[in-house]
């Protein structure tokens, strides 16, 4: 999960860099696909899309607001005193902790929907994406460089 969490942010981070439209509009796109690769991969019916994207999109929209708890001014890490580092590791840990409660109620809300093996692979299909994701960022960072 860490992992997951460590990817989405390094390449989110690595988008921060376009403009505010276009950031958006990439935004839109990437989530178009995430929609399109998920619902193919669990081979979902209209109907259980129709349920099923409600509840993961509301996951989706609370992790993000969690994370946004996280944002550090890394420039200036060095100059940060100890009892900030200290305040800083304490939030990493509650975000942790609440970031496990939201995944927790997924989980809970997806039974209702999927059925266990379907929630595992969901889990690996987020990460299949999330690296689909970054080895096209790094093909095209690569591509622009050349």
């Amino acid at each position: 999960m860490k992992n997951i969490l460590i990817v989405i942010t390094i390449f989110l981070s690595a988008l921060s860099s376009l403009q505010a439209q276009d950031k958006n509009d990439h935004r839109e796109k990437i989530k178009a696909m995430k929609v399109a690769f998920i619902t193919q991969e669990l081979n979902m019916s209209s109907q259980t899309a129709q349920k099923f994207w409600p509840v993961y999109n509301k996951y989706e929209v609370d992790k993000r607001a969690l994370h946004k708890r996280e944002n550090v001014d890394w420039d200036n890490i060095g100059t940060i005193s100890d009892s900030k580092a200290e305040e800083m590791l304490k939030e990493y840990l509650a975000v942790e902790r609440e970031e496990y409660v939201i995944k927790r109620q997924l989980f809970s809300d997806l039974k209702k929907i999927l059925t266990a093996k379907e929630i595992v692979l969901l889990h690996k299909l987020e990460a299949d994406f999330n690296k689909k994701m970054i080895q096209e960022y790094r093909n095209r960072t690569t591509a622009t460089r050349n």
